[in-house]
């Protein structure tokens, strides 16, 4: 018998506040919005477990077309735990890790968008430089610029 394989990772969810921000700051990024509607009726409730739900979406992309961030808000039922305020070593937190040309620009840029700076960046070896960023609603995100060895090979 074939073992079932995994064909690909679609997406990341988030659920948030605000999808208009949400979707301002990871455009800053560089993600582009790919749709944006709404997700109602008990069908939907089936596959979250919440039954009859309202859900406005927001599909974002990254540039390369392979990995989509997907924004939700509830409408219905309303939100019942906020886990954005976290540490980052809490079980089942979540961050998302872009890549970006230039990481002291792109915080910059963030910054002036309303980002907080995790720590600092780093860099790790002659591969990375690396940053945790709060953008939007205080979500985690993730940065990295590839440097040294690993740029070279791109």
């Amino acid at each position: 018998m074939t073992k079932n394989r995994l064909l690909r990772m679609d997406n990341v969810g988030i659920v948030v506040e605000s999808l208009d921000d949400a979707i301002s700051f990871f455009s800053e990024i560089g993600l582009t919005l790919e749709g944006r509607g709404t997700i109602e009726g008990e069908w939907a409730g089936k596959v979250t477990g919440l039954g009859n739900q309202h859900v406005e979406v927001a599909m974002m992309v990254t540039p390369d077309g392979h990995s989509r961030l997907e924004l939700s808000t509830f409408i219905k039922p309303s939100v019942i735990e906020d886990h954005r305020t976290a540490p980052v070593n809490a079980l089942g937190y979540l961050r998302a890790m872009f890549t970006v040309e230039d990481i002291e620009e792109m915080v910059e840029r963030l910054i002036k968008k309303g980002a907080q700076l995790v720590g600092e960046i780093v860099q790790y070896e002659n591969s990375y430089k690396l940053c945790y960023i709060r953008g939007a609603e205080g979500l985690l995100v993730g940065l990295a610029e590839e440097i040294g060895d690993k740029k070279d090979k791109a």
